[in-house]
């Protein structure tokens, strides 16, 4: 093994959960190659760091090389003799090729609605996901920053004039998506992956966007609940977990700095508390009957008058 081969590979990626190694699609897709591919990568969450809003993710980190991007890490990875394409034919190649141009141009614009756009799912699910893993004062920045790149993203994809607001083109968004997915269920048919015996590259695709609408617990799934109805796409996500990620830990505990901040949470809830319940006693002192008298006293100076008399 050369140099090259036995330099340690490091991926900066968003955490996991809802029963996934990362709920982010673009470190799904690399994650899932890795695997497939048999590449040794040790992975590094972003989660409760300042990289929530400073670092490109995923990011892959090899000897002096930085690569970001899902296309670009799997060709440095192949470069790596990392190769999950490798027994593809020149057919199976382009079409590599133009199923994943159709997950970008069909389904993507329908997952950044989904969980960026939606209030429901927005409010519920995906903003409370992000802000609890992002430092404070990040925790208020990074949701609204993913939020408004979504939404330019869509505009800008989709929005071409007369449809320039976003109410005017959700309903294609969410059309065209449906279509990705029937295309997908029906290349998929009764196999287990999309070519052959063995995942690819397309297979790593459509896992990272596929499998996180699937499952999610999002609040407003109308999307979702079409996949649902696709069976071999679901079962597709659950193989996939199954054989290559069954053995991760999915859904980590709490680390220690949520831990910390929860256990900070709760003593501040006390002290506010505690500091309720010390002005409700000095409120009703001031208003008790034994205050009265002094308060009524015959010929009160000028300050005493002041101070006493009520707001």
């Amino acid at each position: 093994m050369n140099q090259i081969m036995a330099a340690a590979m490091e991926l900066r990626c968003w955490g996991g959960d809802w029963g996934l190694p990362s709920v982010h699609t673009e470190s799904l897709i690399i994650l899932a190659y890795a695997k497939f591919s048999g590449a040794n990568i040790t992975v590094s969450p972003v989660d409760w760091t300042w990289k929530t809003i400073t670092a490109s993710v995923p990011e892959l980190l090899c000897g002096d090389s930085a690569v970001q991007q899902p296309t670009q890490i799997l060709n440095f990875m192949r470069k790596q003799r990392f190769n999950a394409d490798y027994e593809l034919t020149a057919r199976q190649g382009a079409d590599t090729m133009a199923y994943i141009a159709l997950l970008e141009e069909k389904l993507r614009p329908a997952l950044l609605h989904t969980f960026w756009v939606d209030a429901e799912n927005y409010i519920n699910l995906t903003r409370p996901w992000f802000a609890s893993r992002s430092p404070f004062p990040l925790n208020f920045i990074v949701p609204s920053r993913h939020a408004n790149i979504a939404l330019s993203r869509i505009l800008l994809t989709k929005g071409e004039a007369p449809l320039h607001r976003i109410s005017e083109v959700e309903g294609r968004i969410y059309s065209d998506a449906k279509e990705c997915l029937n295309l997908l269920s029906y290349r998929l048919g009764t196999a287990d992956y999309f070519f052959g015996n063995l995942p690819t590259s397309l297979d790593a695709f459509v896992f990272g966007f596929v499998a996180p609408l699937y499952k999610a617990s999002l609040p407003s799934g109308s999307l979702q609940s079409h996949l649902r109805l696709l069976d071999n796409l679901t079962r597709f996500c659950d193989n996939i977990l199954q054989v290559y990620f069954n053995s991760d830990h999915l859904c980590p505990p709490p680390p220690v700095q949520d831990t910390m901040d929860a256990n900070l949470q709760k003593l501040t809830q006390l002290v506010n508390k505690e500091s309720n319940l010390i002005e409700k006693m000095d409120d009703n002192l001031r208003s008790s009957p034994q205050h009265k008298p002094h308060r009524l006293e015959p010929k009160p100076s000028p300050s005493s008058a002041k101070r006493s008399t009520p707001a």
